[in-house]
């Protein structure tokens, strides 16, 4: 036929596979352009999509690039990324080389009549190949035998993310290509050019995160039907934090410097100092419970903001408890004299028949020896000693209600309006040292 007897094949714009093609006549619908193009079906003569190019020789090298043309979203409760790619693969058939340097862009829809690998993407959770308005999907031929395969693919992909430092993280996340059927033996992957395989993906602009840096690696995939090939495209997420400062950290701080107002309101204004505690207390709540609502199925990680939104809490609930026990150290303290008094004088009198019975004491055990002198013996039965051993017991019992009333003493306020006095110093002070350590562990460590 006319397109066999050519010395050089090439690809004809149309392609049919009816008999007509089959055998070889193509239709001269440009003249003398035309005629120097051979039909598809005489250049895939003997050609069997089934079997990789140099079967059962040495495998087929397939160089890969692509170009990331958007991020859609990260989300942090599913761990997952969605990316919009355009993916290339080049490899080289020796049954499809034919006379000449030009190169041919054919029909998607050939893509079926020739051999292509097996990549698929790892970890993939959904993935669909864009479809308008025809399949998006390029195949090129080169005269010596080299085959582009193009494709353009939204994929979500999971990324194992740590978020222990959220909103002050920075996350790893991963594209990996790895043939499904063929092993080590039949295909090997490698990057077109390296790092500069990849494009794109420093252009990239995302809501809430940044990319720092991206790299290229080989890896294998050790599996128990053999050893794969795999291609990883590594690239690190940084938050950006200063959305989280302006909606969490500093109405957070701002809660917390508000309940230190009660501080400097007297003692006696109850409602005031109470209705300022009670609104921060609840005002920080509705603020925790906000900020756990973005994140409801991350609530096992204990994250960075919860400790700060703890520290908050923590902080007003305590200028909260602190007016309780002032008011009531307040409350209690001029009741407490009069009580005082009793005791005192009880002790007193409890000292003076301790004393009493020292002198009564002393004074039988001369009159003892006075009468031994002069021979009368006096029995020690004679005399009632039941009323000084019971003098001793109190005795004892005195001086230990003495050091417990030293000890309750030394918890005692003695005056309430001190304890405001030292909490406007006291608070202020402990949490712009709890600030410097939270900041300096979660930024640099």
């Amino acid at each position: 036929t006319r397109c066999a007897q050519h010395a050089w094949p090439c690809v004809t714009i149309r392609i049919c596979i009816h008999r007509r093609c089959s055998e070889g006549h193509v239709p001269n619908s440009h003249g003398s352009d035309t005629s120097s193009l051979p039909g598809f079906a005489n250049l895939t003569m003997g050609y069997n999509k089934y079997l990789r190019p140099y079967f059962g020789g040495e495998p087929v090298q397939i160089a890969m690039s692509l170009d990331v043309a958007s991020i859609s979203s990260v989300s942090e409760s599913d761990m997952d990324y969605t990316a919009t790619i355009y993916l290339r693969q080049r490899w080289t058939d020796p049954r499809l080389v034919f006379h000449g340097n030009k190169s041919f862009t054919l029909d998607a829809r050939l893509v079926e009549l020739l051999w292509v690998p097996d990549t698929y993407i790892v970890e993939s959770k959904r993935s669909f190949l864009h479809d308008v308005t025809v399949g998006n999907r390029l195949i090129r031929l080169f005269s010596n035998g080299t085959i582009l395969y193009a494709l353009r693919i939204t994929t979500t992909v999971a990324c194992n993310m740590d978020l222990s430092k959220y909103p002050m993280d920075t996350q790893t996340c991963r594209l990996q290509l790895e043939s499904w059927g063929y092993d080590e033996n039949d295909v090997t992957f490698t990057w077109l050019r390296g790092n500069d395989s990849v494009h794109g993906i420093e252009k990239l602009r995302l809501s809430q995160y940044t990319v720092e840096r991206y790299c290229t690696l080989v890896s294998k995939s050790q599996q128990e039907t053999g050893s794969y090939p795999r291609l990883i495209l590594q690239f690190e997420l940084r938050r950006n934090v200063l959305y989280f400062i302006l909606e969490t950290y500093v109405p957070s701080t701002l809660l917390v410097m508000l309940s230190w107002v009660s501080f400097w309101i007297t003692l006696d204004s109850v409602p005031a100092r109470t209705c300022i505690g009670v609104t921060t207390v609840l005002s920080m709540t509705t603020l925790m419970i906000g900020s756990r609502s973005s994140l409801s199925k991350t609530n096992c990680f204990i994250k960075a903001i919860d400790v700060y939104l703890g520290i908050c809490f923590s902080f007003i609930f305590g200028a909260l408890v602190e007016y309780a026990v002032a008011h009531y150290s307040s409350s209690q303290k001029c009741p407490a004299k009069a009580p005082q008094e009793g005791p005192a004088n009880e002790l007193s009198k409890e000292m003076e028949e301790v004393n009493i019975t020292n002198i009564l004491s002393s004074s039988i055990t001369s009159y003892k020896r006075k009468i031994s002198f002069t021979s009368i013996e006096i029995s020690s039965d004679n005399v009632n000693c039941s009323g000084l051993t019971m003098k001793t017991h109190e005795k004892i019992k005195c001086v230990l209600r003495n050091k417990m009333h030293r000890i309750i003493g030394y918890f005692t306020i003695q005056n309430p309006s001190n304890v405001d006095h030292y909490s406007k110093l006291l608070f202020p002070l402990f949490f712009m040292l709890v600030n410097v350590f939270y900041w300096a562990y979660y930024l640099y460590f």
